[in-house]
């Protein structure tokens, strides 16, 4: 969806938040982003964008993330991309491999000159400013992306004088030429950053004066340090008020007070630019996470015990899956995994994946299996205990349900989910019985859709959900459950093994809502359901987690390794839904083993 489109929607007397990240130079930078982008993303910002290394110079990695932040984050992204020392060919290469991915915004830029150099040069065939660039982005690609380009309240820097300021002429040529790029098809305007709002605010009077009519969000950089303030300010040739600099200089040289000062600037900035009536900001986080959260918690526009979810999994962002609104309950905890596996779809009729009975899965991949190395490192530390027998496994299970642990090598989530917290205790049990738990929900009879714990959709909502239950357990135990769950007519089950047997009290082809919601002026949505079809392609991940996730932890002669993989071997599959969602017990059936 274009950001124009979002902001557009959001109404006039709704405020909306964005952030700015840029590529990390190393492999964890990355891993460390995304982990920090992740929790950033679940306070709903109306998009993200990621920079552009001068003349091109991390536009692989940019092209990297950006696929996988709209993909995996799945939150609306907008890619930078200047034509500083850019072909035109690359330009294009950029576009296409965005567009395929399902991203529609793009920041245009003329951008910096490349390392080392003090002057932008034109290349040979290249584009000499970011008109051209807009310009060519609409004659080639038509509508389909939303055009952003950059304004800059004080003029840009190539404007600015010795003297710190601008011409009158050179900023009202400056402003002339904005008003170019809006006129050849850009739709909205990001500002530089700047530290004397009244500057900002004219800038914004003055571009209607003449005519630009698009939103202009402000670009707000939070003060970190003393040091990265002062170089970021001298290489954009910013104004310091000097009521700022008075403020920073006894507290230079203490971080935590510079960045105590820059959560209370930043959060007076924009109390003023929203009481003007400006209802954007894009915060430019430098990939940090505290202060623009802070900043937006003390302006009153998030709670950090409210996260708001439209539906009980990340609504994807890609244009090509807007309509997706149902998924098999099975990759809950594995989301990344599950949007890996569906990402060549490319339709989603009725917004699910189809006939289930068809499923078009992709194949395993070494992602399903990957993490970040920070994760990495704690899931070896929890998970790559010596294990003597079955007991220690089931034991590594009930610790992690109890909340002792925070990772699980079934879970690309941190810890436990709100909900899981109710049933903690429930699950701990069986789980030192034997079955071992992967997933899980409790039932719930309307409650509210803002509830912290099982809240999504609109508001004034109610949602429900039956109580689910996915674990692995021996043959002996998944007998003798079956014979159990005769006496419990609400239960219905799946199990199957590595091998694919299959054992089952429902037909193949049903398909059971285990999660929905009734909301007003809407029908009833049902974002999550169990059926065979999909478990059994399921399972073939949830099986490979215990060689690839957790024995592959071991050397290969570790005696804790053999026992995983005859685990593996032995083991069955088992997916238990309580459809009396009202006065069933779910636990009931575990009694007495």
């Amino acid at each position: 969806m274009k950001v124009i489109e979002k902001i557009r929607s959001a109404g006039e007397d709704k405020v909306v938040f964005s952030f700015e990240f840029f590529p990390p130079k190393t492999d964890d930078g990355v891993d460390n982003l995304f982990e920090r982008m992740e929790r950033m993303v679940a306070h709903n910002p109306s998009f993200c964008d990621i920079t552009w290394g001068a003349g091109g110079s991390t536009a692989d990695l940019t092209l990297d993330i950006a696929k996988r932040m709209q993909n995996m984050v799945c939150v609306e992204t907008m890619m930078h991309l200047t034509c500083t020392n850019m072909p035109v060919d690359k330009i294009d290469h950029a576009l296409d491999t965005i567009k395929t991915n399902g991203i529609q915004n793009v920041l245009a830029l003329r951008g910096d000159p490349p390392h080392g150099q003090d002057k932008f040069v034109q290349i040979q065939g290249g584009f000499a400013c970011a008109l051209d660039l807009v310009k060519h982005i609409k004659a080639k690609y038509g509508d389909y992306f939303g055009i952003t380009v950059a304004g800059y309240p004080e003029a840009h820097p190539d404007v600015i004088e010795s003297n710190g300021l601008a011409t009158p002429e050179g900023y009202q040529n400056d402003l002339a030429y904005l008003k170019r790029k809006v006129d050849a098809g850009a739709d909205l305007i990001v500002t530089q950053l700047f530290y004397d709002t009244d500057i900002f605010l004219k800038f914004v009077n003055d571009c209607r004066q003449i005519g630009i009519n698009c939103p202009i969000v402000p670009g707000i950089m939070p003060i970190n340090n003393y040091k990265g303030f002062i170089r970021m300010t001298g290489f954009c040739k910013t104004k310091i008020p000097s009521e700022i600099t008075a403020a920073l200089e006894p507290i230079k040289d203490n971080e935590e007070a510079v960045r105590a000062y820059g959560v209370h600037l930043g959060t007076e900035m924009c109390k003023k630019i929203m009481a003007s009536g400006i209802k954007t900001l894009h915060l430019y986080t430098l990939n940090m996470e505290k202060s623009a959260l802070a900043i937006l918690m003390n302006l009153g526009l998030i709670e950090e015990s409210k996260i708001a979810r439209p539906l009980p999994w990340r609504r994807p962002t890609n244009v090509f899956r807007v309509k997706e609104d149902v998924r098999p309950i099975f990759w809950a905890n594995r989301p990344k995994s599950y949007i890996s596996r569906t990402i060549g779809w490319d339709h989603y009729p009725h917004g699910r994946w189809g006939d289930s009975r068809n499923a078009s899965y992709g194949g395993l991949t070494d992602h399903q299996f990957m993490r970040p190395r920070a994760r990495d490192k704690k899931l070896h530390e929890e998970w790559a205990v010596p294990l003597k027998n079955i007991d220690d496994v089931h034991e590594r299970f009930m610790k992690f349900c109890l909340g002792k642990l925070r990772t699980s090598p079934w879970s690309e989530l941190d810890g436990l989910q709100p909900e899981t917290k109710i049933i903690n205790e429930q699950l701990g049990n069986i789980n030192l019985k034997g079955f071992l738990t992967i997933n899980s929900q409790p039932s719930v009879n309307g409650a509210k859709s803002d509830s912290p714990s099982f809240g999504w959709g609109g508001p004034g909502g109610y949602v429900y959900q039956k109580a689910y239950l996915e674990f692995f357990c021996s043959k002996e135990k998944l007998n003798a459950l079956i014979e159990k769950c005769k006496a419990f007519p609400s239960l219905t089950y799946i199990a199957v093994n590595k091998e694919g047997s299959l054992l089952s009290n429902i037909s193949e082809t049903d398909v059971n809502a285990v999660t929905w919601g009734a909301f007003p002026a809407k029908e009833i949505i049902q974002p999550t359901v169990v059926d065979p079809a999909s478990f059994v392609v399921w399972k073939d991940e949830a099986f490979e987690v215990w060689s690839r996730g957790w024995a592959q932890l071991y050397a290969e002669a570790d005696p804790s390794r053999k026992l995983l993989l005859e685990v593996q071997s032995s083991y069955f599959l088992v997916s238990l839904v309580d459809n009396d969602y009202i006065n069933g017990d779910l636990f009931a059936v575990f009694k007495d083993f």
